[in-house]
């Protein structure tokens, strides 16, 4: 696999559709449309209203999805009561930000500084006050999530998160940072369960484009904010990844994307993890990361599974949930 451009560099999003069809139809209406939403988006007056964002970005995306013909489902809007939330969603594809824009809840992102520097995605998402995060900062990247994220919080929109922090795929780990965000600012969490947009465009793994792609989109119960305070980040971590990897996996939605590194390259150098409830894999990619020249080092285990069959699953301790 070549390897990816560095951070500091926008990438290049091709789009190739996979039909004739597509290609026509991006030709005459898509490109057109994304270079208009980008620049209207752009061109927004600084000082949005959590209502005026709302209604801006949702048009966005709407329009967005019904250019590419995306058959949404959405389930558990029932959900939805209380909040502001800090939104914890699956993530493997770009499609899956206005997704989440169609939910009647009015919404930021945290996203990493990098997206901010696309052309035409920068621009937009900085004029609607989406949360620029630096995570080599470390520490102090957290400490300005804190402050941002509270006022946030406190307008009343609520935030949302992707702790994957990778498109990889489902076995890709759960990172702790948005279970303490939420722990210190005392906020509900909300879980989404998102898959079927990497079917939409296969970005970075390449440019394919398709239209009319099933998508599905599932609001689980929220965790209380009592709860949330009260519980170890680690341990609401190791839950809501269970719940919602589970939910993924259940059949009814859209097949998750699955991480294959014969395919997808091993992205060496790139932080992240694989979930112990996936143990081929995590071996896997574990053994790869040893030092090079350690006697016991494995560097070339046998291939996985393409499939990559479900794993059984350790019972965690179970949260007690609450209606918020």
């Amino acid at each position: 696999m070549t390897a990816p451009l560095p951070a500091s560099l926008p990438p290049r999003l091709r789009l190739r559709p996979v039909t004739p069809a597509g290609w026509l139809r991006l030709t005459l209406a898509g490109r057109p449309l994304l270079s208009r939403l980008a620049r209207t988006l752009a061109a927004l007056p600084e000082g949005l209203t959590p209502d005026e964002r709302t209604a801006r970005q949702r048009e966005a995306s709407l329009a967005l999805l019904r250019h590419l013909r995306v058959r949404l489902e959405v389930t558990g809007l029932e959900q939805l009561r209380g909040g502001p939330f800090v939104v914890v969603a699956l993530h493997e594809s770009l499609l899956d930000v206005p997704a989440l824009l169609t939910l009647p809840l009015p919404l930021r992102f945290a996203a990493r500084d990098e997206i901010f520097g696309w052309p035409l995605v920068g621009p937009a998402i900085t004029r609607l006050g989406h949360l620029c995060v630096r995570p080599e900062r470390g520490a102090a990247a957290y400490r300005q999530l804190l402050r941002a994220g509270g006022e946030v919080l406190a307008g009343g929109e609520s935030l949302a998160l992707f702790p994957q922090g990778s498109v990889l795929g489902l076995e890709t780990a759960f990172q702790p940072g948005a279970f303490a965000l939420a722990r210190h600012l005392g906020a509900p969490l909300l879980p989404v369960v998102l898959t079927g947009g990497h079917c939409v465009w296969e970005h970075p793994f390449g440019p394919a484009l398709r239209y009319g792609v099933r998508m599905g989109l599932r609001v689980l119960p929220p965790v209380p904010a009592p709860e949330v305070v009260a519980t170890p980040p680690d341990l609401l971590r190791a839950q809501l990844q269970r719940e919602m990897k589970d939910a993924a996996l259940a059949g009814d939605l859209p097949p998750p994307r699955r991480y294959v590194p014969e395919r997808d390259g091993f992205w060496d150098g790139y932080r992240f993890d694989i979930d112990p409830a996936f143990p081929e894999l995590h071996a896997r990619i574990e053994a790869r990361r040893l030092p090079r020249g350690d006697p016991h080092e494995i560097r070339d285990p046998a291939p996985a599974d393409p499939a990559l069959p479900r794993p059984g699953r350790p019972e965690p301790r179970r949260l007690a949930r609450r209606d918020p």
